[in-house]
């Protein structure tokens, strides 16, 4: 495009003004991601006449085990950034992604992630062109503007969600950094075994827990929490981003369940128009987490994903692998 120059900002001192919408693409999430150990971030600013026209954040994660033993660096964007004119924005995108596709490879990412793009086929046509192959994914939301909640669920589920409360549990917003900790053990033990999915360090999480656009709630049982959830509120959408529970030690209680439906009644009494599953998964067809997050009555969307693997050889296998 004529006049318009892309630059790859890595230090909070030189973004420049942005307006955005987008938690995923904000200067606050730049700064959470900056300050996270093991991640690093990267803001690809389009300009024209000094003036900042698109912005698009990725993350670069350094991921890491003993056991098993493993270490390599993964680049991860969540949407297709931000315009600020829309009739600009394939046009705009194809300079975006490439240009952080050059910085990541440079940056020897094993591979880069794309997901949560706002429309299935958004950006085909580019991908291909800079050699991402696309997996076919199952995203899941829940419409809260045209039914409640409860309009959603079966009576045999209602029952068991007055049986569980008259039984004392409850699900609250985190109080203070103590069961923000607790909370984060829970996590890390659901993820554990887990490796496909990334659990940043706690102090990402602390941060997240002094965003105003971040809701950290734990469920708790005779005052021990045993569950709990981390939301992200951004463009009048809310994002369940992590979840987990101690659900094999209270199997009659539901904690998974009850986190989940918690998150859900906030979201609808805050207003927030759709409640979104992040990464619900792939479409097998038998898919235990699309199965649970269905089970409230939220609607499957079919949609890419979208990868690069920096080995060529290795690139070329999986998009063999995935070929529609």
């Amino acid at each position: 495009m004529v006049g318009v120059t892309v630059r790859i900002i890595s230090k909070s001192i030189d973004l420049p003004d942005i307006e955005y919408r987008n938690f995923f693409h904000s200067k606050e999430f730049f700064n959470i991601v900056k300050h996270s150990p093991e991640q690093t971030p990267y803001m690809a600013v389009a300009e024209r006449d000094g003036e900042c026209i698109a912005h698009l954040l990725a993350t670069v994660r350094r991921r890491g085990s003993l056991l098993p033993p493993y270490l390599y660096s993964q680049g991860r964007v969540f949407g297709e950034g931000e315009y600020k004119d829309e009739s600009e924005k394939v046009e705009l995108f194809e300079l975006l992604l490439k240009a952080i596709t050059k910085k990541l490879r440079r940056r020897l990412c094993l591979y880069i992630e794309f997901s949560d793009i706002s429309q299935k086929m958004f950006g085909y046509k580019t991908f291909r062109q800079n050699h991402y192959f696309p997996v076919s994914w199952q995203e899941i939301h829940n419409s809260l503007h045209s039914k409640t909640p409860e309009e959603r669920l079966t009576a045999k589920q209602l029952k068991r969600i007055n049986k569980i409360y008259q039984a004392g549990l409850e699900t609250r917003e985190v109080g203070n950094l103590k069961e923000l900790s607790k909370l984060y053990q829970i996590f890390k033990r659901y993820y554990r075994t887990r490796l496909h999915r990334f659990l940043p360090s706690e102090h990402h999480f602390q941060q997240l827990y002094q965003s105003t656009n971040v809701k950290c709630f734990v469920t708790t049982y005779k005052d021990n929490i045993i569950g709990g959830a981390v939301c992200v509120y951004s463009d009048g959408n809310a994002y369940l981003w992590h979840f987990a529970s101690k659900k094999k030690r209270h199997p009659r209680l539901h904690p998974n369940f009850m986190t989940v439906w918690n998150t859900l009644k906030y979201a609808h009494t805050h207003n927030y128009a759709h409640l979104f599953f992040m990464d619900a998964g792939l479409p097998f067809k038998r898919n235990l987490v699309r199965e649970f997050t269905l089970s409230f009555g939220g609607k499957p969307v079919a949609k890419y994903r979208w990868f690069r693997c920096t080995i060529p050889w290795i690139n070329s296998f999986l998009a063999w692998i995935y070929k529609e």
